[in-house]
């Protein structure tokens, strides 16, 4: 598990990123999806529904559905997948919890924290799942090239 996100939102990116390298035009069913990655069915079921929800993904039902991207890839951040599953507090909050953290009444990782949570913040805005699906080099990626 990483530090900065949870299970769900790791999953969720993972799964993003598959449908990318999938290619548009097509749906992806759970069970692909489970199986590539190698995630739980059901938990990765209901991550996909709330990206559904979020307006992120399309959920297509019936015996040849599955899910789809719902934008073009150039148009999905890595900010968009993380707020969606894990919100903004990675970025809002006090990294040692403290409900009430600002740079006037901080607590002592706040300069630190600041810095590091603000790139953290720019490189996920400014990554796009199309740039990331291009430079993704796992093999079990590999032949989902668009």
């Amino acid at each position: 598990m990483s530090i900065l996100f949870s299970r769900h939102c790791e999953y969720a990116l993972q799964a993003v990123l598959f449908l990318a390298r999938k290619g548009e035009g097509g749906n992806t069913s759970i069970r692909e999806l489970t199986e590539a990655l190698h995630t739980p069915f059901f938990f990765l079921a209901k991550i996909l529904q709330d990206l559904s929800h979020k307006g992120l993904l399309i959920s297509h039902k019936g015996p040849s559905g599955g899910f789809s991207l719902a934008r073009p890839t150039n148009e999905i951040t890595l900010f968009d997948i993380v707020d969606a599953i894990d919100g903004r507090g990675l970025f809002e909050d006090c990294v040692l919890g403290f409900p009430a953290c600002s740079p006037e009444h901080s607590c002592a990782m706040h300069d630190e924290w600041s810095k590091s949570r603000d790139g953290i913040q720019e490189v996920l805005t400014n990554k796009t799942i199309a740039e990331m699906a291009a430079a993704m080099k796992k093999p079990e990626y590999s032949y989902h090239l668009p």
